[in-house]
């Protein structure tokens, strides 16, 4: 059975199916209305820097046929299709969109979706009607995108304009009317609706070697859903997903790279990634106004023998001295721009973001803010736990950049799966997750137990640490003091332990280690400890 998607949710590919060569189809239809329907292959700047890989009516497919205009068939107004592991490694994005040709605005479109069929069966759809927009003449409807491995995000933003102004917004140009006439005709492809005829087509959950056929050959369905209901797939996610980190900056990185050192510290033999990096990861810059120390007895980067070191180097000017700390845009919804400070794009996703109140330290574009209140329960809940959050709502179109008194913050992405992490340690999350108070039952201590925060659900939540936390594995005897634990995977088993009575402060020849946490759980559970007691 399709998984049905809301707005802003995302999943990998291959937890959808472990297919490569997909079929996308899309349905959207209005009354007097017609709609170009088309793909953008976006770099890793979400730019249109090579106009090949505009997909649309008059360039039907890319050089490389990796992604190809398919038609009207199966129901849908328009479908693709897209082969993933023949992508180039410059192609970062693909966003499909829907523009009315002609007067008329989205809002007055009826029920239509976006979906995803590997193998003749569909994976997955995101369903969207005219209710959901006013104006606006565009949509972007869906981003296949590449973070580490490659993903699908429903995303269901309208956007002012046709297809020139949404061509313009990612950087590609407007041809002349002339030009455009001179077009042959036969660069369509030959790939027009699939035949009537109710034989299956072939499968394309496995790329085969040959090429697609040439023009004059008739066009295969390449797996494109018959008219009738899908049949249906086995169920995934049998497993939980271990929560993800966002991505690094600068796309893909090879797997065989080794992890780099902690902040601060020079990289010398593999090591175990940090918690908000995953191996490969590139180490980020030094904060604003220092530079990484040097081994002993050597001159740092850069500078000349015999140079104080707080002297600027000759001839480089102001633009070259800011150029290390200037903003960092990964064309991702949140990035982390160093190790305290982090970005979030309220323009991706269309969901707005609840951000602990007096975190926002810059923000553009157009952005409101307003108070996040909890409700009388919610209050009496956290004033008896302490685990209440004094929040804020971020909404509209910009960039909010969201910090604490210099913390650590990592971002966590959510992909139907949980994490426990204490209120105190939590920065901001998507509105789009559920959150509530968890409870850890246990003897030896006031009230018998302690609280958490749980997060599940698909989306991004960001956590602070004092200095740079260690990720541990779950195994029967892993302990952590529960005045250093920041968070652990909701699937795990929590015990509290005490080792001896408990007393606020330790006596003469007391150990001062009185209540730990032991936790149990599968393998693949974790949890993240900070080198800091709260």
């Amino acid at each position: 059975m399709a998984r049905e998607f809301q707005r802003g949710h995302k999943a990998k590919i291959s937890d959808l199916t472990p297919g490569t060569d997909l079929y996308v189809g899309v349905q959207i239809t209005g009354p007097g209305l017609t709609f170009d329907i088309s793909c953008f292959g976006l770099d890793a700047h979400e730019q249109l820097s090579d106009d090949r890989y505009f997909i649309f009516f008059n360039q039907p497919k890319s050089p490389e046929e990796s992604i190809q205009l398919l038609g009207a068939q199966s129901g849908d107004t328009e479908s693709f299709r897209v082969t993933l592991d023949r992508i180039p490694a410059n192609i970062h994005k693909l966003s499909f969109t829907a523009t009315v040709d002609g007067a008329g605005q989205m809002s007055q479109i009826g029920p239509g979706y976006i979906r995803i069929v590997a193998g003749g069966e569909e994976v997955v759809r995101y369903a969207f009607t005219g209710s959901e927009f006013t104006t606006e003449r565009a949509v972007m409807l869906g981003d296949f995108y590449l973070k580490d491995v490659w993903r699908f995000a429903a995303v269901g933003q309208g956007f002012d304009g046709g297809l020139d102004a949404l061509l313009k917004n990612f950087g590609g140009e407007v041809a002349e009317e002339a030009p455009a006439a001179a077009q042959p005709q036969a660069a369509a492809p030959a790939f027009a609706p699939p035949a009537q005829a109710p034989a299956p087509a072939p499968s394309f959950g496995v790329p085969s070697a040959p090429q697609v056929p040439q023009v004059p050959q008739p066009a295969p369905s390449f797996g494109a859903p018959a008219a009738q209901a899908p049949t249906p797939q086995q169920q995934m996610h049998a497993a939980p997903t271990i929560a993800a980190p966002m991505a690094p900056q600068g796309g893909t990185v090879p797997p065989p790279a080794p992890a780099p050192a902690p902040y601060g510290q020079p990289g010398q033999s593999p090591q175990q990634p940090q918690f908000g990096q995953f191996p490969g990861q590139a180490m980020p810059a030094a904060p604003y106004g220092q530079q990484a120390p040097a081994p002993y007895g050597q001159q740092p980067p850069g500078m000349q023998p015999g140079m104080p070191q707080g002297m600027p180097q000759a001839g480089a000017g102001l633009q070259a001295a800011l150029q290390p700390y200037k903003e960092t845009a990964t064309g991702q919804r949140w990035t982390p721009q160093n190790q305290q400070l982090m970005r979030v794009d309220l323009t991706m996703g269309g969901t707005p973001v609840l951000a602990r109140q007096g975190s926002m330290v810059m923000y553009q574009g157009k952005v409101d803010f307003s108070y996040k209140g909890a409700g009388f329960v919610g209050r009496m809940v956290g004033n008896a736990t302490g685990q209440e959050m004094q929040l804020m709502r971020c909404t509209g179109r910009g960039q909010v950049f969201l910090a604490e008194d210099g913390a650590h913050l990592h971002s966590i992405e959510l992909q139907g799966d949980g994490i426990c992490v204490s209120a105190e340690s939590v920065l901001a999350f998507d509105e789009s997750l559920q959150y509530e108070v968890r409870r850890i039952e246990g003897h030896g201590i006031p009230g018998g137990a302690l609280f958490t925060m749980q997060f599940q659900g698909s989306g991004t939540v960001v956590v602070k640490t004092h200095g740079v936390p260690v990720v541990l594995p779950v195994t029967p005897t892993t302990f952590a003091d529960c005045n250093a634990v920041v968070a652990w995977s909701s699937a795990s088993q929590v015990i509290i332990s005490s080792q001896v009575r408990l007393r606020r402060n330790a006596y003469p020849g007391h150990s001062g280690e009185t209540v730990n946490l032991q936790f149990r759980g599968a393998p693949g559970n974790f949890i993240v400890v900070q080198p800091y007691e709260v």
